[in-house]
């Protein structure tokens, strides 16, 4: 009996009463002689149904059904609830978590739905600065998470290789291929100047000589481009714990002529007029505060165009709900994107976009802008050559996305309980540090204890309560795709251990105490392994 299943009894006891949709507020007292779980139902209901609370909580209370998990429910002035739980039901979990493994609280909510999720989608230019990594630890924990919830789910990264960056960054290769042989070209106007780009040419030089002083190399400097620094990007990724299953070219919606197809299919279901020689989308007729251009009088595509056909082309493959996770900046772009997708669909809600707000970096209580390697936007590598994957992951999936956050490096990077992803990764190491004591001692540890005699402190009964609750938190993270719902577990199960190793004794001379106990961290060690996986963190096995 966890806080969403006693919520949903209440709300079934309410309908009783003849009283919908009250929201019902339940709170886990400080003082556990007041139960595990404590409502002021009761007291909300008072003008509503014009009684006492004190009265009211004894109909509630009359009217809930029987439930082997309540050991006692009492009425305290001036009208709250009281549930105490009878833990002993807990101590099944145990050996369900022990058995079930990594699988344990796995879900089946998700099942039939087909998610696509596309994140990060940087053009290929260069870096993946802050942002870029925000959106990758966003995008990959929120994929974990809804797998975890019984979704199929689909990672995707949108090339953008078809538009004019590309062709800057070809002629930007070109002029410093060119510089190599000392010819005189110039960067075009948006070049771009990074060391990579560099790096890219000295790399063409090796491969191939003067061979382009002689001879056009735009098409073979524009793919091995494209190439080359699509391969840095995975290898940042791969490096931050984050990997695609697909990764989409802009090109190949020209190639396929998608971009042409979707024009036309949008213009037969009467979406869009001619104005101006231009042609207009009727976006205004979809919540977009106004109809938007797809076609230019010139006859080229407005940015929009192959974003639309993109989405239709994602939509082709059967997803049951398109995900996109934008930056902030995008704010105004969703509209006009959401009212595309509704005209290709006929249905409302399929694409549905996460904003990232910006994330402030700081170390020493300054706010740091610029890489001190490189003199530019803080990157990704920077980030993991300062601090490591798994401080940035867990920061990360701490806060909403669509909130401002700060980064606080200096934080990151010690070694205290202030630290919340050290304090988590401390607690899975101290639990593997007993295991091995108890291996050294020649104790076996037998995982599948089904009966505790032995267990007898309210620190056990903190750890069942919250081992128990690994499901609810999943589908809810799932359900409201928030992944900082998995973090806040994370520290609330290492707290509780923490607390747990501090008052108890596991290794001890009564045998069946300590193999009870044994069998109760070997539990949470899994879970708490399995949580930080869900948000690419690694468990430690010593520190």
């Amino acid at each position: 009996m966890m806080e969403q299943d006693l919520r949903n009894m209440l709300e079934k006891t309410l309908e009783k009463l003849e009283v919908k949709d009250q929201a019902i507020e339940i709170e886990v007292p400080n003082d556990r002689s007041h139960g595990d779980f404590s409502t002021n139902i009761a007291m909300k209901l008072a003008r509503v149904l014009r009684k006492a609370p004190l009265r009211i909580a004894e109909d509630i209370v009359a009217l809930l059904p029987k439930n082997k998990a309540f050991k006692d429910i009492a009425i305290a002035p001036p009208g709250f609830i009281n549930f105490y739980i009878d833990k002993a039901i807990y101590y099944s979990v145990i050996s369900e978590i022990n058995t079930q493994r990594e699988m344990y609280g796995t879900s089946t909510i998700g099942s039939g739905e087909h998610y696509n999720i596309e994140f990060v989608s940087a053009n290929p230019t260069g870096s993946l600065h802050i942002g870029h990594a925000r959106g990758a630890a966003a995008g990959d924990s929120l994929a974990r998470i809804l797998k975890k919830a019984g979704y199929k789910v689909t990672k995707e990264f949108y090339v953008n290789d078809g538009g004019n960056q590309i062709h800057n960054l070809t002629l930007s290769i070109n002029a410093r291929y060119q510089a190599l042989f000392n010819q005189s070209v110039d960067m075009p106007e948006d070049g771009y100047y990074g060391k990579e780009i560099i790096a890219l040419a000295e790399s063409i030089k090796a491969s191939h000589g003067d061979r382009f002083v002689k001879e056009d190399g735009y098409r073979f400097f524009r793919q091995y481009g494209v190439d080359y620094l699509l391969a840095r990007l995975k290898s940042d990724l791969l490096a931050f714990g984050v990997t695609f299953d697909i990764w989409f070219s802009e090109a190949k919606l020209y190639e396929n002529n998608t971009v042409e197809a979707t024009i036309n299919t949008l213009k037969e279901k009467g979406f869009t007029y001619e104005k101006d020689g231009a042609v207009w989308l009727k976006t205004s007729d979809f919540n977009d505060e106004k109809d938007r251009v797809i076609i230019k009088s010139d006859g080229t595509y407005t940015y929009l165009t192959p974003d639309i056909a993109y989405h239709q082309e994602k939509l082709s493959r059967g997803y049951t709900k398109l995900i996109d996770i934008l930056g902030g900046d995008h704010h105004g772009y969703v509209p006009r994107l959401q009212a595309a997708t509704e005209m290709l669909t006929g249905k409302r809600g399929v694409l549905e976009v996460d904003l990232l707000q910006m994330v402030k970096v700081v170390r020493d209580g300054e706010e740091l802008k610029m890489s001190k390697r490189s003199g530019k936007a803080i990157t990704l590598v920077d980030l993991i050559t300062e601090v490591g994957k798994d401080p940035i992951r867990y920061f990360f999936a701490m806060r909403s996305l669509n909130t401002h956050m700060e980064l606080d490096l200096d934080l990151a990077l010690k070694e205290t309980n202030e630290n919340p992803v050290f304090y988590a990764q401390y607690a899975h190491a101290r639990i593997a540090s007993v295991m091995r004591q108890a291996s050294e001692k020649g104790i076996h540890v037998n995982t599948l204890i089904d009966h505790f005699d032995t267990f007898d402190s309210e620190k056990i009964d903190t750890l069942l309560t919250v081992l128990v609750d690994y499901k609810n938190v999943i589908e809810e993270a799932a359900q409201k795709r928030i992944p900082h719902k998995i973090t806040q577990y994370i520290h609330r199960l290492a707290q509780a251990l923490h607390s747990f190793y501090a008052e108890e004794k596991v290794l001890s001379d009564n045998e069946r105490a300590t193999k009870e106990r044994l069998a109760l961290l070997y539990a949470v060690k899994i879970v708490l392994k399995d949580a930080l996986s869900l948000v690419g963190v690694d468990a430690k096995e010593s520190m």
